[in-house]
Parts: C-alpha cells; structure tokens; sequence
C-alpha cells in the first residue's frame, strides 16, 4: 500500500533528530516530520514535546523519490486562526476605527506618525546594547 498524498494516517516516531522525528507508517514505509511541521507554536527540542515509541497522527504533505514528508500539526481537525498569533505588540491600543473612510493624506500620517515611534522605542532599546551615545563604557 502506498500512501496518498493528503491522507491522514497513524504511525510510531523511530527516531529523533536536531530538525524532525522519523515515522514508522507500516508495511516498510516511513516518512519525516520536520521540526516546524510539529507542533503549532516553536518548538525548540523535539524531545520535549515528542519520544521515540510515541504512536502520532499525521498528514502526508508530499512524497518524492520515496522520502514522504509528514506534518502532526495539519492533521488535527482545529480551525485555522484568520490572523498570525505569534505578533508580540498589542495592537489593542490603537484608536478605534472609525466609520467614515479616510483620506490617503489621513492614512499616511498617521503611518507615519506609527512608524516613528516604533522606530524610537526601538532605538532607545538597542542604543546602549550597541555601545552608542549614552552607552555605559568601561
């Protein structure tokens, strides 16, 4: 039997590596989760949250020349967020939209304005780490 590309099926982790788990899928075929293909947030060590003996469920995403590529994540039956989770400002503290639309004029000073900020919180931390003005010097 040979898998089918989009298929859900079980296997068991046979090894562990520094970018991905190996995956016994039966009948002498095995295929490969990378380490982003995990889990749904960073993972930094495999081991922490996969073990060898581990029974997983997984996706084919592709198979080419015999190497069949897995994902654990995508085979989990969870909506899809509408936005990217792993922005770390809070965008909670902007004004509230308002419904008259505004003018390219409007948008853009407001851009701009943003950007400045960004651009001085951001230089204000990273000045003294680099040894700039204001810097401590020993």
């Amino acid at each position: 039997m040979t898998v089918e590309v989009g298929a859900k099926t079980e296997g068991k982790v046979t090894g562990i590596t520094n970018f991905g788990a190996f995956v016994d899928l039966g009948e002498g075929q095995s295929g490969m989760v990378h380490i982003s293909e995990i889990a749904d947030g960073y993972v930094k060590d495999i081991h922490d949250v996969l073990s060898v003996g581990d029974t997983v469920k997984v996706l084919v995403l592709n198979e080419k020349d015999h190497k069949i590529a897995l994902s654990i994540k995508q085979a989990t039956d969870r909506p899809k967020p509408k936005y990217h989770s792993h922005r770390s400002h809070d965008r909670n503290d902007r004004k509230p939209q308002q419904h008259k639309p505004e003018s390219f004029d409007d948008m853009m000073s407001g851009f701009m304005k943003e950007s400045e900020e960004r651009l001085s919180i951001l230089k204000k931390n990273t000045e003294g780490k680099r040894g700039g003005r204001g810097g401590r010097r020993s």
